[in-house]
């Protein structure tokens, strides 16, 4: 890798680690806010849901303000807010206030794809590697991030779990702002008035971008109603045994929760190290058709035993992040350079906009169908987004 390659892969890496501590923590806590709030799944899946929304909703402003100003600013405020919003979310009160924290946290997080994004693709050399080292620094937080809100959870309330969850922003918004990496933007200057944004979008919406943001969507829909409910469904299948620990009584699904995310970190980097030898389309192929196959298998697995359970749920972790750089790679070079931070504010527009729709969905089906429904229609999904990945594949565009 190039010395700016590096650096660029360790800033954005740090910034999308913070991201997924954060928003991997969330599932976390809605065990507990279902008895604390005394509300049901379904109604904190929208709640949940609405906070997760607005990630994707504001990607769009994102995209653009970072063709405009630039990148590396925009990260910074990203990942202040982000931690700024744990810190409220200490303070909520009732469904409505937890609601509105999660909203707020929402705005700040939608800043990050976007303009993380569209700065390592247009100052990155090897676009594959740094997309890679920045899916593995994603990967890391997703591990960190419930592993340590799992033994918050079980030594402090969950209030005090909120506000330690909050510090890792604080550094890494204090190494950001002096980290020498420079901002980036298009040649142009980006979008300035609303006409442009619409000949801008025009532009970009060519077959296969329009395409690729429907798999995008459709594997978004996945990712979320998989993983905010996830610990819920895992403390429901009678695979593993509560266990007391020096007084303590831990819950093992947490933790299996927290090594299914850990195994992303390998699925990251071999995502994005897989487009530098294979086609994005045909990678998405295989990896959304075995996101299918896991996703129906993972009920009767839990039936089986712990050792079959767990080969699905690596699998599954696996596969799951191993999308995120190979669809990032595909949009990079379906989007031209000027349009990067556009292109990516429409992907995550998709990928948390649309996506969100996974929480209310897998709330609303858990709380009328239960877990076996969850994850049939989880496999329905990830089958629809590898059959349109397929039209990219025949299609060549």
């Amino acid at each position: 890798m190039y010395s700016d390659d590096e650096e660029v892969a360790v800033f954005t890496a740090l910034a999308h680690a913070t991201f997924h501590v954060y928003e991997l923590s969330i599932p976390l806590f809605i065990p507990v806010w279902l008895d604390v709030f005394s509300a049901s799944t379904a109604t904190l899946g929208i709640v949940v849901g609405a906070g997760y929304a607005l990630i994707g909703v504001g990607a769009l402003p994102s995209g653009v303000l970072s063709d405009r100003f630039g990148s590396k600013t925009l990260v910074v405020v990203a990942v202040g807010g982000m931690g700024g919003g744990f810190l409220v979310l200490a303070a909520a009160r009732g469904v409505a206030g937890l609601a509105a924290v999660l909203l707020l946290w929402g705005a700040a997080a939608s800043i990050y794809h976007p303009a993380g994004l569209s700065l390592i693709s247009r100052v990155a050399e090897n676009r594959g590697a740094v997309f890679a080292y920045h899916g593995v620094g994603g990967s890391l937080g997703t591990v960190v991030g419930p592993a340590a809100t799992a033994v918050l959870l079980a030594v402090v309330d969950w209030r005090l779990a909120a506000v330690g969850l909050a510090i890792p922003a604080a550094a890494v918004v204090v190494s950001g702002s002096l980290s020498g990496v420079e901002d980036a933007r298009g040649s142009d200057g980006g979008v300035t008035d609303l006409p442009e944004l619409v000949a801008d979008t025009r532009a970009l919406f060519t077959a296969g971008f329009a395409l690729t943001l429907v798999v995008v969507m459709l594997y978004g829909t996945y990712y979320r109603g998989l993983l905010t409910f996830l610990p819920e469904s895992l403390s429901g299948l009678a695979v593993f045994d509560a266990v007391v620990l020096a007084g303590w009584t831990v819950d093992p699904t947490q933790y299996v929760y927290a090594g299914l995310l850990a195994v992303g970190a390998v699925g990251q980097y071999a995502g994005g190290r897989l487009t530098d030898h294979v086609r994005p389309e045909l990678a998405l192929v295989g990896a959304l058709g075995t996101l299918a196959v896991a996703a129906v298998a993972f009920v009767p697995a839990s039936t089986v035993g712990p050792a079959p359970f767990l080969l699905v749920c690596g699998v599954l972790g696996l596969v799951l992040y191993a999308v995120a750089p190979i669809y990032q790679v595909a949009i990079a070079v379906r989007a031209p350079e000027d349009s990067h931070g556009l292109s990516y504010g429409y992907t995550y527009l998709g990928m948390f906009g649309v996506g969100a729709l996974g929480a209310a969905m897998a709330g609303t089906v858990l709380t009328r169908a239960g877990t076996g429904a969850l994850f049939s229609t989880l496999a329905l999904l990830a089958a629809l987004a590898a059959a349109v990945a397929v039209l990219l594949v025949r299609r060549r565009v």
